[in-house]
C-alpha cells in the first residue's frame, strides 16, 4: 500500500494536490501442485482470493487441469489459468471437453494455457513432437472445432519469441510468457494491434524472492533458472533480449558439463531482468514495472528460508504492509 498525490478540485475552484490512500494492484500468484501439500495449497488459494489477487495460475509439469478445478472449487471470483497445458500431453478432442467443463463449473473464470513444453522432457516421456508453430496451430484449431463440448474458455498460448507470439495473435485469446526479460517486453508488446489490446491477454511468470539480501535472492534464482538455460529455446529468447554474451558462455560452460561456469555467467543484470528480489517494497515496485508495459506478472514464489507456502505467506505479507 502507497499514498499517492492526486490532483483535486479546491472549494475555491483552484487545483490543488490532495493526498489519498491507494491500493496497489496485486499480481496472480502461481500456485504449483506439491504432491502432500495440495489441501494446504487450495486454502493458500482461498485466502489469496480474499485478498484480491488478480489471479491464481497452477503451475507444474503434469496434473494441472485436476489442480485448476480443485482451485475453481475452492474459490468464488478469481480467474484461474492453467500454466500451463502441454498440448502433447493429451488429445485436443480431450483437452477441449476438460476445458469446457473447468468453464462451465467455474463460471467462466477458467482461462486455458497452452504450450508445447521443453524436447528434453518430451524426450524423456518418450512423447512425440513436431514442428512447435504447426503443432500449436493444428491443436488449438482441433480444440476450437469441438462445437458439442460446450462454451470454451479463453486459450492463452505460451510464447517467448516473436513467431510463437504472432501464432498466439492468429489462433488465441492471449500469450503468457516464463522468465521473461522485462526490458526486452515493450518491443514485443509493440506486436500487438492496437485495436485488440484490450482484449488479448498478456501475462508473465516471473520467478519472485522477498528477501533485503539480494545475493541470498539471486541465488535461489540462479539455481530455479539454472534447467531453462539448458533449453535451446530460453537461450536463443534471452540472446533475442540483448544477453548474447551471457548466453554464449553458458553455451561454452555446457559444453564442458561446467555447472558452476554457468552459473557465474548468469550475470546480475540477466537475473535481474527476468526475475524479481527484494525487500516486499522492492518487489510490489517491480511488479508495478511489469503491468506498466501492459504485461500482467504472475508470480512464482520462492524463499530463501523455505517452501512454496513460507513463500507465498511473505508475499501476503508484503501488499499487508
Amino acid at each position: 500500500m502507497r499514498w499517492q498525490r492526486v490532483a483535486g478540485d479546491h472549494r475555491d475552484g483552484w487545483l490543488d494536490t490532495i493526498s489519498v490512500f491507494v491500493m496497489p494492484t496485486l499480481p496472480a500468484l502461481c500456485i504449483a501442485a506439491t504432491p502432500t501439500k495440495r489441501n494446504g495449497l487450495l486454502d493458500l488459494a482461498a485466502r489469496a482470493e480474499a485478498r484480491g489477487f488478480a489471479g491464481l495460475a497452477c503451475t507444474g509439469t503434469g496434473g494441472n487441469l485436476a489442480m485448476c478445478l480443485s482451485v475453481l472449487h475452492a474459490t468464488q471470483v478469481v480467474p484461474v489459468f492453467a500454466a500451463i497445458q502441454p498440448i502433447y500431453f493429451a488429445h485436443a478432442t480431450e483437452t477441449a471437453a476438460t476445458a469446457a467443463h473447468l468453464a462451465e463449473v467455474g463460471g467462466g473464470r477458467f482461462r486455458l494455457g497452452l504450450g508445447v513444453s521443453h524436447e528434453p522432457l518430451l524426450n524423456r516421456l518418450a512423447v512425440a513432437n513436431g514442428n512447435p508453430l504447426n503443432d500449436m496451430r493444428e491443436y488449438v484449431l482441433a480444440i476450437r472445432a469441438n462445437d458439442r463440448v460446450g462454451t470454451l474458455p479463453p486459450i492463452i498460448v505460451a510464447a517467448l519469441r516473436n513467431r510463437m507470439l504472432d501464432l498466439a495473435l492468429e489462433v488465441g485469446d492471449g500469450a503468457m510468457w516464463a522468465n521473461a526479460s522485462l526490458s526486452y517486453m515493450p518491443s514485443q508488446v509493440e506486436r500487438i494491434p492496437p485495436h485488440r489490446r484490450d482484449t488479448f491477454d498478456l501475462s508473465n511468470m516471473v520467478p519472485t524472492v522477498i528477501d533485503r539480501d539480494l545475493a541470498a535472492a539471486r541465488a535461489v534464482h540462479r539455481r530455479t533458472l539454472s534447467a531453462y538455460v539448458t533449453l535451446p529455446n530460453y537461450r536463443n529468447y534471452w540472446k533475442a533480449a540483448g544477453y548474447e554474451q551471457e548466453m554464449a558462455d553458458i553455451e561454452a560452460a555446457i559444453a564442458k558439463r561446467d555447472r558452476e561456469a554457468s552459473a557465474e555467467a548468469m550475470t546480475d543484470q540477466w537475473v535481474d531482468d527476468c526475475t524479481i528480489s527484494g525487500s516486499g517494497g522492492a518487489v510490489r515496485d517491480r511488479i508495478e514495472e511489469w503491468q506498466s508495459v501492459g504485461v500482467a506478472p504472475m508470480v512464482v514464489m520462492s524463499s530463501t528460508s523455505g517452501g512454496q507456502a513460507k513463500a507465498i505467506q511473505e508475499l501476503f505479507d508484503a501488499y499487508a504492509s
